[in-house]
Order: C-alpha cells, then structure tokens, then sequence
C-alpha cells in the first residue's frame, strides 16, 4: 500500500486544490476547450519536470524538502539564502489548508442553510482540520478519496449547470491560470509526495517508479475534473469532507518538517495556526487567493533556478537515472529554461490580471 500512497494522495490533493482555485480562475462552470488543453500542455512541459525534480532532490539528499535543502546547498558550494525555499513551502503547506478550509465553509453556506455565520463554520472546521492531523496519513488520504469518488458519483445525480465544451481566443491572463493549475494546485514545489515516500526513494535506483505515478495522478485529476461541480447540497458535505482531510494532511506534513528542524513546539503550532486563520477574514479572501498564487509560482521558481542552474550537474543526473542521455538534457531544459520562464510570465499575467 505505500507504493499507492504518494499518487493517491497526489490524486486527492490535486483534485481538491483544483476545485480550490478553479473558481478564482474562472473555469468552475465554463468549460473553455482551448484553455483545458493549455492546462494538459502545461503538466506535460512543468508538471513531469516538477514531479522528477522532487523525487531527486530528496533521493540525492535522504531526506524531506526542509532538510534536504540544507546539504544540497552544501554540496553546491551555494547561499544559504536558497534555503528560503523550504521555509516558504513549509509555511504555505498550513496556507493552503487554510484556503481548501475556507472555500468548503463558503460552498457549504452556499447550498447548505446554516444557522451560523460562515466565519463560525471556518472557525469550527478549522479545529476539526488540525485535530484530524493526528490521524495517520494513511486514514485522512483514504477518508479524502473515498469522498471524492463519493462526490463525483453524486455530481450526475443532480442536473449540472455546464456550458457545453468551445473555443475561444486565448488570453494573456490563461496563461497564468494555466501555469498555477499546473504547479500550485497540484501541489508540486512542496516535496510533499517525495516526503510521503521517502523511503521508498532512497531505496530505488530511478526516480521514474516514484515521478510516474504521481504525475498520471494528477493528471487523472484534472481529467476527471472537467466533468464536475458542485452544485448541490449533498455533493458539498461530501467535498467538504474531503476538504478537511486534506487540510488536515498538509498540516500533518509540514509539522513533520518542522519537528525535524527541531522548532519549538509553540513556534511550530504559530507557524501552523497564523497560516490556517489569515483566512478566517473573509473580506480579504480575494487578495489572498492573488497571494495564494504567487507564493506558489515563486516556490517553484526558486527550487528550479537551484536545480536548474545553481546544483551540481551531476548531482541530478546521478539521482534522476534516466536509461537515456537524451531524457535527462530534455528534463534539464524544461527546469532551467521552460519552467522560468513559464513561471515569470505567469506571475506577471495574474499581477495585471489582479490589478
């Protein structure tokens, strides 16, 4: 079962944090053809990168995004400035369950009348998030796929509100919604997949057995969904759910990283807890879904500058074991080239977008 476990959980994540940002990029219920192929090219050209990027930063350095940075930027004879990566993905882990938290409690209002305010129930699933970090990983990873399948399954019974699949002029902006549903809501950038398996990395000669799986599931989960939205009251207690544990799973992993950093245990849970309550202010949700975006992409800017120019080249091709030359000068190109350049262009078009 730990070999299922990283790309199930990649699949859970994945979906959720989809539905997380859809609605702020403005493709919940307008199902844009041309912009949904742009979104698959896109997790070809930065998503696999990402994906083997992770899975050979932690088998070169035996051990979880936090730390590994710590040797790598020792083998590189590089800053410790580049360190700040780890911090900031350690840090946003707990954001981002703070954001899956608060769009459930505002879909849950939504379609469910409740006699509480939508702070209260932020508020309340909020603790239920934090208390479920607890639980092993892998119950809150079972609990969040079971109801996934449950909400799909319940989405076509209710009639879905869908525009009918068409073309339309590509725009600056997409291309940023396209680069952020391809890095950010996928997850990647944090190593949080790597850290679910890292042992089972140290002990595999490629990193493909681990890169691979993770990548088709995500993708699965962009796939899957086109064909879903809630717009019911039953499929929203059932995402809900889903939310809350994979809330509670991002708060499970970076505490882990924290505790192996040895942080004191109060400066641990100020970390944790000051990231999940920025957003119980719910005038300020907008602003921060802007900022959600860009600590994402700058994440990963940062991981493929190092990798891409500062590490050492051998380093990586050692970890990454590719059978052919050819694959790894590809993978080198899209994590020092593409994915920069991706990723600046992506930041700018949601600053002007947000202006």
């Amino acid at each position: 079962m730990s070999r299922w476990l990283s790309p199930l959980m990649a699949f859970c994540l994945s979906f959720m944090l989809i539905t997380t940002l859809a609605p702020v990029v403005g493709i919940q219920l307008d199902r844009q053809l041309d912009f949904w192929l742009l979104w698959l090219v896109m997790m070809v050209v930065l998503a696999l990168p990402f994906a083997y990027m992770e899975v050979a930063l932690v088998k070169r350095a035996k051990t979880t995004a936090l730390q590994a940075l710590m040797a790598l930027t020792r083998e590189a004879d590089a800053s410790a400035y580049w360190r700040i990566a780890g911090w900031l993905a350690v840090v946003f882990m707990p954001f981002l369950a703070g954001a899956l938290i608060a769009n459930a409690s505002h879909s849950l209002t939504h379609y469910v009348q409740l006699p509480v305010a939508e702070n209260i129930v932020f508020a309340i699933l909020a603790v239920v998030a934090v208390t479920a970090s607890f639980l092993p990983r892998l119950i809150l990873v079972g609990v969040s796929a079971v109801m996934l399948l449950v909400s799909l399954v319940l989405s076509h019974l209710f009639p879905l509100n869908l525009t009918a699949w068409h073309i339309t002029a590509i725009h600056f902006s997409e291309w940023g919604y396209a680069v952020v549903l391809a890095l950010v809501a996928t997850g990647l950038g944090l190593g949080v997949y790597a850290q679910t398996s890292a042992a089972q990395i140290k002990d595999t000669e490629q990193a493909t057995p681990n890169a691979l799986p993770v990548w088709v599931a995500q993708v699965l989960a962009v796939v899957l969904f086109g064909f879903f939205a809630v717009q019911a009251e039953l499929p929203a207690i059932t995402i809900l759910v889903s939310a809350v544990a994979v809330a509670a799973g991002f708060v499970q992993l970076a505490r882990e990283q924290l505790q192996q950093r040895q942080i004191a245990m109060v400066v641990q849970w100020a970390i944790i807890l000051i990231a999940i309550l920025t957003w119980a202010c719910l005038a300020i949700v907008p602003v921060l879904n802007t900022v959600l975006m860009l600590w994402g992409l700058l994440i990963c800017l940062i991981y493929a500058i190092f990798a891409g120019w500062i590490m050492k080249i051998s380093h990586l091709r050692k970890s990454l074991n590719f059978s052919q030359e050819v694959t790894y000068n590809l993978w080198r190109i899209a994590v020092r080239v593409v994915a920069p350049l991706a990723i600046v262009l992506a930041m700018v078009a949601i600053v002007l977008g947000a202006v």
